[in-house]
């Protein structure tokens, strides 16, 4: 190995549904699901990822499961410094070689106090620098964008917690928006159109799992069904219904319209010079939810401008990031000042 490891650097997107980690030479190195498993007898960690996220909503009273970020935000500020220290020395094992620079990805609407709590994380982690980038700006960079050029680029980033959408330009973002409308949201209406409609209580895997199967924003095969099982909340027994891609379209319709408010909210506030590179360039969607089908055309429909779902959309605010990670000194202009005390 020699001292090629040395000086190993690391790029995080710290997300509200999954952490994934950049290595400087090495690329994406660990994409899990951000859920850590707690032992309350003994305060210990017991499982961190894949192996914390198979065990919602199965796990004994003395153990609970988290997501110690909510809506973008970090909720519990102990297990996410837990969460991304763990990350973090599974990406970069060795600690006696020189420590690491960490780029962080943090939602744009972070508060002072929450940057200063992840950049804590990070050094708590074994960092010798910490640089955090505001996700909009690294899915830019990600999707392959010019962001240094004085021509303005919209970037829509679909996330687990929150909706970030920004117009950015000379290495800077302009206007952005941020709303905590995204994938756990659309799980979350379909839990509460289920209980609804069906007096079926389900868990937040299994409304994923209709997401992906059935979510839509579009017309088409509204006749597809699939079973569902839940407890019934008459009886308390386990029961079977089906649900129709009809209903979970009706069920997630707020959310996506909150989606399609924020984007047109943001074109409204955008300078007169850049609105027409807007027109040129179209919108850049990207994030987990950017693969709901049907979004797409329904944004078109709704501002009239091209639209581009980038290639890797789930990537690219790690490979944004990343880049970052490369050419450090290069990029130094998109990460966000220092936070005064």
């Amino acid at each position: 190995m020699g001292f090629a490891f040395l000086g190993r650097d690391i790029a995080v997107d710290l997300g509200t549904a999954n952490t994934l980690v950049y290595v400087r030479k090495k690329g994406i190195v660990l994409d899990e699901p951000s859920v850590v498993a707690i032992n309350l007898h003994t305060g210990k960690m017991m499982a961190v990822g894949k192996a914390a996220r198979e065990m919602i909503g199965r796990t004994p009273p003395h153990v609970t499961t988290l997501r110690p970020l909510r809506d973008g935000v970090i909720a519990d500020l102990e297990a996410a410094e837990r969460m991304l220290r763990h990350f973090i020395q599974l990406a970069h094992p060795n600690r006696y070689l020189a420590k690491p620079r960490v780029v962080v990805a943090v939602p744009s609407g972070t508060t002072s106090v929450e940057q200063r709590a992840v950049k804590e994380a990070a050094y708590e982690a074994g960092a010798r620098r910490v640089e955090l980038i505001e996700e909009p700006m690294a899915a830019a960079i990600g999707a392959g964008l010019n962001i240094g050029e004085t021509t303005g680029n919209m970037v829509v980033d679909i996330g687990g917690g929150t909706t970030e959408v920004a117009i950015v330009s000379m290495g800077g973002v302009v206007v952005s928006k941020s709303v905590r409308v995204g994938g756990d949201e659309l799980d979350e209406a379909i839990v509460g159109h289920v209980k609804k409609q069906h007096s079926l209580l389900l868990g937040e895997r299994t409304a994923e799992h209709i997401k992906l199967t059935l979510g839509t924003t579009g017309s088409g095969g509204d006749d597809t069904t699939i079973p569902i099982r839940g407890r019934d909340l008459v009886t308390g027994l386990p029961k079977t219904a089906t649900i129709s891609r009809a209903e979970v379209r009706e069920a997630i319709e707020d959310q996506v319209q909150t989606i399609v408010d924020a984007v047109q909210t943001t074109l409204d506030q955008c300078p007169a010079e850049l609105a027409g590179d807007l027109l040129d360039n179209g919108v850049v969607l990207t994030g987990g939810g950017s693969l709901l089908d049907g979004l797409p055309d329904r944004l078109r429909e709704a501002i009239g401008m091209p639209i581009h779902v980038v290639d890797e959309p789930l990537h690219s605010v790690v490979l944004g990031a990343g880049r970052c990670v490369e050419q450090f000194d290069e990029m130094r202009d998109a990460f966000l000042p220092e936070t005064r005390r």
